[in-house]
């Protein structure tokens, strides 16, 4: 063997030296994010009667133990608060959150970031709050002062949360004091007072998809006719940004491996364990899709409001 051949010989040897230490490097890092958590941790906000118990517990931490290749534990909060408290401590590494719940996290220590959120069948993400008149009694939204307008509880996302932080947001004149605001016992009473002509408009909501467009399968509007008011004598005058479903969210310091080892599993559980998707998420039957920070923008100004309201 001639010296060139000795040489590229002898570099060929020290490339694969090189590429195989970094494979060992790169499987030993990903084998210490597992010995690091050594438990990974899934808290859940219990049901309302449910105490400590989750329906199908043992099935789902099979499931995650299955995807992340290590041993899984659900812990079970009374409520949010002690839920955010959990995953702000590093003591769970996971949580279900909903979507005001998540942003009130985010604003707790920064930490988390969203994973996923469900959809509905119809392709639903999310709600946005609407501004719907009839007959045009209010003809837009720079008269609303001057006419009554129903608006649901003050806890109501849809119906005063999100269209009372919204509409200050875009510099309208409006508190939940307001005197033309007349407060409903519940959402039902106050589309009531719409179709009674006990006021001339009110505050509801609609499901939209991922374009930003209402699915037209539920929402105010959807129950208004149902009541028995015709479509076309309803007009929505304004519409708020939309409200992302609320997300499963990982602390943002968890490895890269592990949430992509989530992403994965929870992409694709609606299609492959559809049974463990029901037991995971009973309200929206579309399936989980990659979510962002930025698709809580809404949770975040109503969090921001409350908060500053309580100041």
């Amino acid at each position: 063997m001639g010296k060139g051949e000795r040489s590229a010989a002898s570099l060929a040897l020290r490339t694969c030296a090189a590429a195989f230490a970094a494979l060992c490097a790169a499987s030993s890092a990903r084998a210490d994010w597992r010995g690091d958590i050594g438990t990974f941790r899934i808290g859940i906000v219990a049901e309302p009667g449910g105490g400590n118990t989750v329906p199908g517990l043992a099935r789902l931490t099979d499931a995650y133990t299955n995807a992340l290749g290590m041993k899984v534990e659900f812990v079970v909060a009374r409520d949010y608060a002690a839920l955010i408290e959990a995953q702000a401590s590093g003591r769970v590494q996971y949580a279900v959150y909903s979507a005001l719940a998540y942003a009130a996290a985010s604003e707790r220590c920064g930490c988390v970031e969203p994973l996923v959120a469900p959809v509905d069948a119809d392709g639903a993400v999310g709600i946005r709050s609407v501004l719907v008149t009839r007959d045009g009694k209010v003809p837009d939204l720079a008269a609303m002062a001057s006419h009554r307008i129903a608006i649901a509880p003050a806890d109501n996302v849809g119906g005063s949360l999100l269209p009372l932080t919204g509409l200050a947001g875009e510099g309208a004149k409006i508190t939940g004091d307001s005197p033309f605001l007349t407060r409903a016992a519940s959402a039902t009473a106050a589309e009531t007072m719409l179709s009674d002509g006990e006021a001339d408009g009110l505050f509801g909501w609609e499901p939209v998809g991922a374009d930003g467009q209402p699915t037209g399968t539920g929402g105010t509007i959807v129950r208004l006719e149902a009541a028995g008011v015709p479509k076309a004598s309803l007009r929505v005058l304004w519409t708020s940004a939309p409200l992302r479903y609320g997300p499963h969210a990982v602390r943002s310091d968890l490895d890269a491996e592990a949430k992509r080892r989530l992403a994965v599993f929870l992409t694709n559980l609606r299609s492959l364990t559809p049974d463990v998707y029901d037991l995971l998420e009973s309200e929206h039957s579309g399936g989980f899709e990659l979510a962002a920070s930025k698709d809580y923008a809404a949770a975040l100004a109503i969090v921001r409001r409350e908060a500053g309201s309580q100041e």
